[in-house]
């Protein structure tokens, strides 16, 4: 297994952050939750911020775990 770049360890890190940032929206959302329910459009926002971030911290996730080839030209490959 190859070693991990330095921009893939920071996509990784990231991408833990954006899940954090999704718990944060859940929570937020949980506490928020009125009488008025989805209709308010501040929970219909923390609903949206939530998918977002789930769905970045997962595409950061799979960038920074993936096995990336090595594309230049001088490189040796050295196994």
């Amino acid at each position: 297994m190859k070693r991990q770049t330095l921009a893939q360890k920071i996509s990784v890190i990231i991408a833990f952050i954006s899940y954090l940032a999704a718990t944060a929206c859940m929570i937020g959302l949980y506490f928020y939750y009125d009488g008025e329910g989805m209709n308010n459009p501040i929970s219909a926002s923390l609903m949206a911020s939530t998918v977002f971030f789930i769905g970045t911290g997962i595409v950061l996730h799979v960038m920074g775990k993936c096995d990336l080839p090595v594309l230049r030209f001088d490189s040796q490959d050295k196994e």
